[in-house]
């Protein structure tokens, strides 16, 4: 496989210099929750080589930010300003940083033509934003995402409380899967039409933080408490996680503190795009050893790794009390009585019953969608490709909606809404437990989700499914809020 990108070889040395501080917190170090990290000032997409398969395999070619996947982790305090710079070091493609999750102004959310112009090979531009919530979000391009990503390009950003929970360590899992030759070269059938119109692009390896999953144990002291920060930045796998004999709390999903909980035997389902704060006593036996498997797929059912406690002492004696919950974030509730209700119907793919779309104004037949112009999904009939087409929905600022994610197809939909968050209220009419706010909701097969927010961020904001391929097929549109 070819490199994209060049040069640049000390200040490439100076910049992972400057984020080596920044990636330890992906190391599992022991680090004091809330502390202060430094992050670059300078984040350069570019080519780079990384042991991702199992030890024996050759390192892979990626592209990474700063020479690394996942990039260096981000950490700035919440209602702080991020001030960070992109630098295109890629050969022959443009670039951009979608801030996912983050509610900031709409020039700075980092989609091409639509919110600002694409990054030029050799060019910059200068991201600068206040970060109004706490939580656990993740950055990647929003240019060609089902390949930039799928090559290494995104990394995790946390936003810290100013009180947050005590814990022994806060540790961040970003998770991603990368399809591969026998060579451990990442294949370039990137825009598959059978994986678009399907489940979307899965790989053949797992990794945690840029390693081997399996080679990258949850290293834990007997006694103590950690927070798992869980980013799953797959371009289409979605996780279902399950730790053996223990019980973990979910204190946060995408960023948002909900009632604290403990995992049922279902385990964590994690889409594309989705995040979870887990809180996790670890009171196994010193020298123990637990699987983490991965069971989302029916029939598929897998390690992803295992717990393994160190031998000697536990880390604190007697027991601890009940985890307490995080502090809520500054947003507006929706009130779903007052609430304009709106429907948006995702449709297509494979086995599915669209017959035609509209695309760029004229009405095609799916065969001519595939053929002419690489789409096989749509919302609302229109199968959107570009910033041109008409919103989906124009939003009043400051009101209230409801809006039902009724899925017609027969795959998984991991729905994204940029610059809000918003409350999961129901699935097929059933309330769903502690209503958890949201950016990123899996809106299963046949399914429907009312989900309800206020529209208080103006702009043009994409909403797509975070399955890439099935959004650069079509199923991405616009929300305009105004």
């Amino acid at each position: 496989m070819g490199r994209d990108g060049e040069g640049g070889a000390a200040r490439r040395r100076f910049l992972k210099a400057s984020a080596s501080l920044a990636l330890a917190g992906f190391c599992g170090a022991p680090r004091a929750a809330g502390a202060d990290a430094a992050y670059p000032a300078v984040l350069e997409a570019a080519a780079a080589e990384q042991q991702l398969a199992p030890a024996q395999y050759p390192a892979t070619a990626i592209w990474g930010y700063n020479d690394t996947t996942p990039g260096p982790l981000l950490r700035v305090k919440q209602g702080g300003r991020l001030r960070i710079t992109l630098a295109n070091g890629l050969a022959r493609q443009d670039t951009t940083v979608h801030w996912h999750g983050i509610r900031l102004p709409n020039a700075m959310d980092g989609v091409p033509h639509l919110t600002q112009p694409p990054v030029r090979p050799g060019e910059r531009f200068a991201y600068e934003f206040d970060v109004p919530d706490a939580g656990t979000y993740w950055y990647h391009p929003h240019v060609a995402s089902y390949e930039q990503v799928a090559r290494g390009l995104h990394g995790a950003l946390v936003v810290e409380e100013e009180r947050p929970i005590e814990v022994d360590r806060d540790l961040v899992w970003v998770l991603a899967d990368w399809r591969m030759t026998r060579r451990a070269a990442i294949q370039e059938d990137f825009n598959d039409l059978h994986d678009l119109a399907h489940a979307g692009r899965l790989g053949s390896v797992v990794t945690i933080n840029g390693r081997y999953a399996r080679e990258y144990p949850l290293e834990a002291r007997a006694g103590e408490r950690v927070r798992l920060r869980l980013v799953n930045a797959a371009v289409a796998r979605i996780f279902g996680l399950r730790f053996a004999a223990h019980r973990p709390v979910v204190v946060a999903l995408d960023g948002q503190p909900v009632a604290p909980h403990a995992l049922d035997e279902r385990g964590l389902v994690l889409a594309p795009g989705m995040r979870a704060d887990l809180v996790i006593d670890f009171d196994g036996k010193p020298g123990g050893r637990h699987v983490i498997e991965d069971t989302y797929y029916p029939g598929d059912r897998a390690t992803l790794t295992e717990i393994a406690y160190a031998d000697g002492a536990h880390a604190r004696a007697g027991a601890r009390g009940a985890v307490p919950p995080l502090p809520a974030n500054p947003l507006a509730e929706p009130d779903p009585a007052k609430a304009e209700r709106h429907v948006l119907a995702l449709q297509g793919g494979a086995m599915g019953a669209l017959r035609e779309a509209r695309v760029r104004g004229a009405v095609l037949p799916i065969q001519r969608m595939l053929r002419e112009h690489h789409l096989a999904w749509a919302i609302n009939g229109v199968a959107g490709k570009s910033h041109e087409d008409a919103p989906l929905l124009e939003l009043r600022r400051g009101r209230h909606y409801v809006l039902a994610l009724r899925n017609e197809t027969g795959w998984d939909h991991p729905i994204h809404l940029h610059g809000h968050v918003f409350r999961v209220l129901a699935r097929d009419g059933t309330p769903v437990p502690h209503r958890p706010w949201r950016d990123t909701v899996l809106v299963s097969r046949r399914e429907t989700v009312e989900i309800a927010l206020v529209a208080d961020n103006p702009g043009d904001w994409m909403l797509h499914c975070h399955a890439l391929l099935h959004q650069e097929g079509g199923m991405m549109g616009v929300i305009r809020v105004g």
